[in-house]
């Protein structure tokens, strides 16, 4: 069947999937459902190549069962006694993601537990037969089931997309949204006023169309007479099939399950594992009694749970929405393939993340500086100009003095058509007078000093960002220390009530204000992992003191930092360092000003970033000094934007930088012009003439490519059965080249 007429019949079925978003009985709407699609007749094309064809859908399934499912993963739900997850399955492998019946949610309200949804009395929690889900019964004293609705999905805020970024970005990504809702059951003692009946739950789920990517998360809407208090919640619990056995194991080192679960309430790291490491808990199951690990210690219990609050105080007629879980199955223990899924999630949850402007980072907010730094910008095809940390830029300054200041310096920018921002610094300082954040006996902040942003101080600071970039122009911020998950006790600020709920309300604000950023089109440069609550980029990942190294030494640390920080990231999504001027020190050997004097490292550190599709924080006063530099700033981002879309493509990693030998990456676009493109860099003094075994699976090439050195045509290529070329490089002492891959377009039977 040719994938055509499959998309044809997919269309079919979804146009009776997805009903519209009106209450019906759940017995009305499950009538109106069409069946899953038999995803094996599809052409079954690598979702990473190709992912038309797997479009998300929510199904009847036999004996009373929901699907939700698009052909990459499936969950299915019965919808009585009570509604309960009774299969996750990757489709991609086979292999069944889970292994027995949990609560679909659970919340702690009043200082009382309650479950949402599941099924209880399954006999083993090593797996699940079919024959006994009928046999499960509900429990009296969890929420039950009340009816469910199916609409297109939500997007979470607004984003303006007013620069550069990834063709076909769409906003919010293509799929379905399912929603369950859930009610207090009726007990002989609903009377009791610590058992409010009017609390009902919602958990929400969103499939995405060619990605195995499952969004998840909660509303609580209070339907009392009373306030509520919601002292924590579970938004996700999932009884996962162990990754192995660990039979004399005494602590949690056997690997967790083959799932990449990450949410939108991460911080303090610039790792998503990191990020999310008080959300996100494997744990052990306690109903998993026959597990090989003889103190069952088996890490197979995914539960998504902030780790302190949120104790929010609910209203009557309130209601309180969760963060965002996303839930990511691989398809291979493939490392390469792994971070090939993680990043197109990215691009297709967040993507924000694929804007990618040229920055140079202006080192002094004086005009003359500032306009120096945007004509040569201009000049050479920079896109954004930085006021710079150090530079003396004061976002914090709200006189009208100044921002009718920045407002020129925007305005002026704009005229040259290049973007402005400043830099900001949140955490890492003290404020003093009862403003900075109070830790309970024997912490520290994570920064060593913070204010709260739910103090006086931090209601003010986020007043004067609000207004500068409402008033300024600018559309950029570099928000250094945001917000990194710090506590605070006092019982005295206005933005909290005190401990347990100062860190989601702190976490609010904060993203809160992004939000609103990425609805204006302001660029955010942050270095912690806010990617889905509107960051744009954070930094690769590097040690700045390392930039005060000899400048033959940075280089290597670039392409080091680089190649180690797109296992997971898009190349978009991390920025890398050039220290025009000293920066912690080394002087003249770490320096690259002044420029003409050493404009082959220059030239090489340049490439050694844009030719990963990186780009850099290029901090100094001028971009350029003498005519000859300026030549070679202006060839080199005209190579750069001549190339951009295969350069900000996916890295694929070959051999990393050690300073002995030729280190080189291949970047893939299979969806352009150019496949492909392989950057090999010569760190040695002497010249090296080799072939490079090249894998051309991923730029989605079968069999032969014309491959051209720079713009010159070298041959064409036939791949051999792993997609992959031999291909001879050379490459001079000290330098680089590079290579590009296009589709071989000669008839087969002409050659």
């Amino acid at each position: 069947m040719k994938a055509v007429t499959c998309r044809i019949l997919l269309a079919l079925f979804f146009a009776t999937s997805l009903l519209p978003a009106q209450t019906q009985e759940p017995a009305e709407q499950f009538a109106k459902l069409s069946t899953e699609p038999n995803w094996q007749q599809l052409p079954g094309e690598d979702w990473l190549l190709n992912d038309t064809e797997y479009q998300a859908g929510v199904f009847r399934g036999p004996n009373n069962t929901l699907v939700l499912s698009n052909g990459l993963i499936r969950r299915i739900f019965t919808l009585s006694p009570n509604a309960a997850t009774i299969a996750f399955d990757n489709l991609m492998t086979g292999e069944a993601i889970l292994r027995g019946v949990k609560p679909e949610a659970e919340v702690r309200v009043n200082d009382n537990n309650y479950a949402v949804g599941g099924l209880v009395g399954q006999p083993n929690y090593a797996f699940l037969k079919p024959e006994w889900i009928p046999k499960l019964k509900a429990d009296s004293a969890a929420l039950q089931f009340t009816g469910f609705q199916i609409s297109a999905t939500k997007k979470p805020f607004e984003w303006k997309a007013v620069r550069h970024h990834a063709p076909g970005s769409q906003w919010p990504p293509a799929g379905v949204h399912l929603r369950m809702d859930y009610q207090m059951p009726v007990t002989a003692d609903s009377a009791d006023q610590t058992h409010p009946s009017g609390i009902n739950v919602s958990v929400h789920y969103e499939l995405y169309d060619g990605i195995p990517v499952l969004s998840k998360w909660i509303t609580l809407q209070n339907r009392d007479d009373e306030a509520i208090v919601l002292n924590t919640f579970s938004s996700e619990i999932l009884a996962a099939v162990e990754y192995g056995s660990s039979v004399e194991a005494r602590k949690y080192n056997v690997p967790k399950p083959n799932i990449h679960v990450e949410t939108n309430f991460a911080f303090s790291s610039m790792v998503a594992e990191d990020a999310n490491h008080h959300v996100v808990n494997w744990e052990v199951d306690p109903d998993y009694q026959s597990q090989v690990n003889y103190l069952r210690l088996t890490p197979c219990l995914l539960r998504v749970s902030p780790e302190l609050g949120p104790e929010q105080v609910i209203s009557p007629g309130d209601s309180f929405t969760s963060f965002r879980a996303f839930i990511l199955p691989f398809d291979s223990y493939d490392r390469e393939r792994q971070g090939l899924a993680r990043r197109r999630m990215y691009r297709k949850l967040a993507p924000w993340t694929t804007e990618n402007p040229l920055m140079m980072h202006a080192r002094f907010a004086e005009w003359d500086k500032v306009k120096q730094a945007i004509d040569q910008s201009a000049d050479v095809g920079f896109e954004m100009v930085i006021l710079t940390f150090g530079s003396g830029f004061n976002v914090e300054d709200d006189s009208q003095e100044y921002l009718d200041k920045m407002k020129r310096y925007a305005a002026y920018a704009r005229s040259k058509g290049v973007e402005i921002g400043g830099y900001s610094l949140l955490a890492s300082r003290k404020i003093g007078n009862g403003q900075d954040v109070i830790v309970p006996e024997g912490q520290k902040p994570i920064f060593g000093n913070s204010p709260c942003i739910g103090s006086e101080w931090g209601q003010d600071y986020f007043r004067k960002l609000y207004q500068f970039y409402e008033h300024s122009g600018f559309t950029l911020l570099e928000h250094d220390g945001s917000y990194p998950g710090d506590v605070c006790t006092s019982e005295n600020h206005p933005g909290h009530r005190g401990y347990e709920d100062s860190r989601w309300d702190q976490y609010q604000v904060i993203s809160k204000f992004y939000k609103w950023c990425r609805s204006k089109g302001i660029y955010l440069n942050i270095p912690d992992y806010y990617y889905m609550t509107g960051g744009s980029k954070c930094a690769m990942g590097y040690r700045e003191v390392n930039w005060s190294l000899p400048r033959e030494q940075q280089v290597i640390h670039t392409r080091q930092n680089i190649y180690d920080g797109t296992w997971t990231k898009l190349v978009t999504m991390g920025w890398m360092f050039v220290p025009l001027v000293e920066y912690h020190g080394g002087g003249a050997a770490a320096t690259i000003e002044p420029l003409s004097e050493h404009l082959d490292h220059y030239q090489t550190i340049m490439m050694s970033n844009l030719g990963a599709g990186v780009q850099a924080c290029y901090r100094g006063p001028r971009l350029y000094d003498t005519e000859t530099t300026r030549e070679m700033v202006s060839n080199t981002i005209r190579w750069y934007k001549q190339h951009r879309q295969v350069l900000e493509g996916d890295l694929i990693h070959l051999r990393r930088a050690d300073g002995r030998d030729l280190d080189y990456w291949l970047l893939v676009n299979p969806g352009g012009n150019e496949k492909a493109a392989l950057a090999v860099f010569n760190p040695t003094g002497k010249a090296v003439k080799r072939k490079i075994k090249t894998p051309l699976y991923y730029a989605g090439l079968e069999n032969s490519t014309q491959v051209f050195r720079y713009t010159s045509l070298i041959g064409t290529y036939e791949l051999d059965r792993q997609y992959q070329v031999d291909l001879p490089v050379a490459v001079d002492p000290g330098g680089f080249a590079f290579y590009f891959f296009k589709e071989d377009d000669v008839p087969e039977g002409s050659k």
